[in-house]
């Protein structure tokens, strides 16, 4: 589907997966992940481009963030480190061979300074479906900053998370919902599908 990418966000193992520094943001995102999963497929099988952030540090922290708590938590564990496992996406979602992967080496949400940005311009990409982690912080940055670009943005409500889930859905309800489109994952594979 030509003009739209499903990008997720932070769905590596360091962050909610087998390798987890937050429990309680893996615990939280476990049953988005056969939902996000489901939606992934979806997109590739419709011509979806399909994006990745990964967050990514260098081996030996030089430049990396550590302006705020968030990043200090990463940091001290020396989790996320480049060329470590805890980097490589959710087993669930691939890779596939057709779908970009950005690492995120600062920051909290980088469209621009990845990379991105300018790739999804380059596939004539106007609308953006943004999924992931974490409703706390990286997903509202991640809208912002696409909706400050000039993109339409999409939140499958079933495909995004962050802790405690209540608090979560009260974000894409009470704030999200008045800059982007919020639907559910079967609304957007209809979608794609017909």
């Amino acid at each position: 589907m030509n003009g739209t990418a499903l990008v997720t966000n932070e769905c590596q193992r360091g962050a909610i997966g087998d390798e987890a520094l937050w429990p309680d943001l893996a615990s939280a995102a476990a049953p988005m992940v056969p939902v996000l999963a489901r939606l992934v497929a979806a997109a590739r099988a419709s011509g979806v481009a399909v994006a990745h952030f990964v967050a990514v540090r260098r081996a030996d922290l030089r430049g990396a963030n550590r302006n705020a708590p968030l990043f200090e938590v990463s940091l001290r564990a020396r989790s996320l480190v480049e060329g470590t496992s805890a980097v490589e996406l959710i087993p669930e979602l691939g890779p596939s061979s057709t779908d970009l992967v950005f690492p995120k080496t600062h920051g909290i949400a980088s469209l621009r300074s990845t990379g991105l940005d300018a790739a999804l311009r380059n596939l004539d990409v106007d609308t953006i479906v943004i999924t992931g982690v974490s409703v706390n912080v990286a997903i509202p940055a991640l809208v912002f900053e696409a909706v400050n670009l000039g993109y339409r943005v999409v939140i499958p409500r079933d495909a995004v998370a962050g802790v405690p889930p209540s608090y979560a859905s009260d974000v894409v309800r009470r704030s999200l919902s008045l800059v982007a489109s919020i639907v559910s994952t079967e609304e957007l594979i209809a979608g794609w599908t017909r």
